[in-house]
């Protein structure tokens, strides 16, 4: 049915039935209740086992006290929130619900075991628990990782109305059908009524602003992404808001400041208002300080570690191409500061000077020059491209302090000349060696996407996010995706 936009003209929608995918998600959480169930069981029939072959006398009452705990098990996971649908294949808050469930449970047969004077065998807090939790991750990360595969083939996918204008839901397709992982595909769009006739890359427009709950009705959509837009003011997302809550059709809105994230943002009420404070990011100060040792102890050990491989890398370029195995470039970092990157080098000796009769065949837009088969390429140069092997020199330069482990890709000094104020905002924290560009598409990726993904880092940096990220360069740089 039709929300208006007076006042008088809510209308709520009738019960209408759930989408297939609603199904899909029950049939999920029901496997990870299953799942989660069985990784408690294995770890308190390895504690009684271990036990039983060391000869240990075990009580019955033990018995039942395990099996106690595994059925337990579950239920405090629900009581951490890991079985929310909405954290469904989102890896970090899925991991914490899963991680405060398992220590909330462990806490409190600690603590009730104290309080009773209850004698409760070690092995059970101290053992099935701990491997019960590690268990648990582990299962989780393997469906989250199996929930992803069938999302890049268009499984498992939630149906999402966009509403807002023309270039914030383009950038919203663009975003979703990049990142499938994410489970949200724009199936239809709600536009001002003076644009209804444009292009959105194949999403239809279904209707305007006011016929945003019937075109849910009709598509049995999922959920509402509310863009910023200065029609759908406060009155107008509430009565929104009423007319999905029948339905019970998820309903998410973006706010203006879209690169912002995490614990900078807050909502805070003031004078009977919900206010969104953001604080301001920190580039000093004690997390500064840690983030720098962080990455020099990293760099330090890492050098080590791969001395040989280095030296051995070194060697075949020097063996397979005339020149020196390592390039040494100037780059700008910190502040604009300039400094000398080091990589190996993967090029012939004179690929600068070749550089300008290509200038035509750049397919990178913006200030960036690449081309995916570049002539100036050796051949043990292109393998070590792929796997970003060219690359671990620089952690000298983070080891100097120059660079950073995490952080936007170090820019020549031609395309810092060539940026705008916003982009120079990308100059306030140290370059790193891998950064969101590197695990969101590497060199597949626009100028615009990149500038975005590095201006993003700088305002929501964070020690976790850079053990995150070097998480999953890992698996981005096995894969040997999107570098040429």
């Amino acid at each position: 049915m039709r929300v208006g936009t007076g006042e008088s003209a809510v209308v709520l929608l009738q019960a209408v039935p759930r989408p297939a995918s609603s199904i899909w998600t029950r049939a999920y959480l029901r496997l990870l209740l299953c799942g989660d169930t069985v990784c408690a069981m294995l770890a308190c029939l390895c504690v009684l086992g271990i036990r039983l072959v060391t000869g240990a006398f075990i009580p019955v009452v033990e018995f039942v006290l395990g099996f106690g705990l595994v059925i337990a098990w579950p239920i405090a996971l629900m009581m951490g929130g890991a079985y929310r649908q909405r954290a469904n294949g989102e890896g970090t808050e899925e991991f914490k619900s899963v991680f405060n469930g398992g220590v909330g449970l462990m806490a409190a047969v600690a603590i009730l075991a104290y309080a009773t004077q209850t004698a409760i065998a070690r092995s059970f807090v101290m053992a099935m628990l701990p491997l019960a939790l590690l268990a648990t991750l582990y299962y989780r990360y393997r469906m989250r990782k199996r929930l992803h595969r069938r999302r890049a083939v268009g499984d498992y996918m939630r149906q999402v109305i966009a509403v807002g204008h023309r270039e914030s839901i383009l950038d919203l397709v663009v975003q979703f059908r990049r990142q499938p992982y994410h489970g949200m595909q724009v199936v239809g769009a709600c536009l001002p009524e003076n644009s209804m006739d444009v292009d959105l890359d194949g999403v239809p427009v279904l209707g305007s602003f006011a016929d945003v709950a019937s075109v849910v009705e009709r598509q049995r959509a999922d959920a509402v992404a509310v863009l910023a837009c200065p029609e759908l003011d406060g009155a107008a997302l509430r009565r929104l808001a009423w007319s999905l809550e029948t339905s019970r059709t998820d309903l998410f809105v973006a706010p203006a400041l879209l690169d912002v994230a995490g614990p900078r943002i807050s909502i805070r009420p003031v004078a009977g208002m919900p206010l969104l404070h953001v604080e301001h990011p920190e580039f000093d100060g004690t997390r500064q300080v840690l983030k720098t040792v962080f990455d020099r102890l990293v760099a330090a050990a890492a050098l080590l570690l791969l001395a040989v491989p280095l030296l051995a890398i070194a060697l075949v370029i020097r063996l397979t191409s005339t020149g020196p195995a390592l390039f040494h470039q100037t780059r700008v970092g910190k502040s604009g500061r300039e400094f000398r990157v080091v990589k190996f080098r993967t090029m012939v000796v004179d690929a600068e000077r070749l550089k300008g009769a290509l200038l035509e065949a750049n397919e990178f837009d913006g200030v960036l020059f690449k081309i995916r088969n570049d002539p100036r390429i050796t051949r043990v140069g292109a393998f070590l491209r792929k796997y970003s092997l060219d690359e671990l020199p620089q952690l000298l330069n983070v080891l100097r302090g120059e660079m950073s482990l995490v952080g936007p890709r170090p820019p020549l000094p031609e395309e810092v000349g060539q940026y705008g104020a916003d982009v120079r905002r990308r100059l306030v924290v140290k370059p790193g060696m891998t950064g969101l560009w590197q695990v969101s598409g590497r060199s597949n990726l626009t100028w615009e996407e990149s500038v975005r993904l590095d201006l993003r880092y700088v305002e929501n940096w964070s020690l976790i996010l850079d053990l995150q990220i070097l998480w999953k360069t890992w698996s981005v740089v096995t894969r040997g995706e999107g570098a040429y």
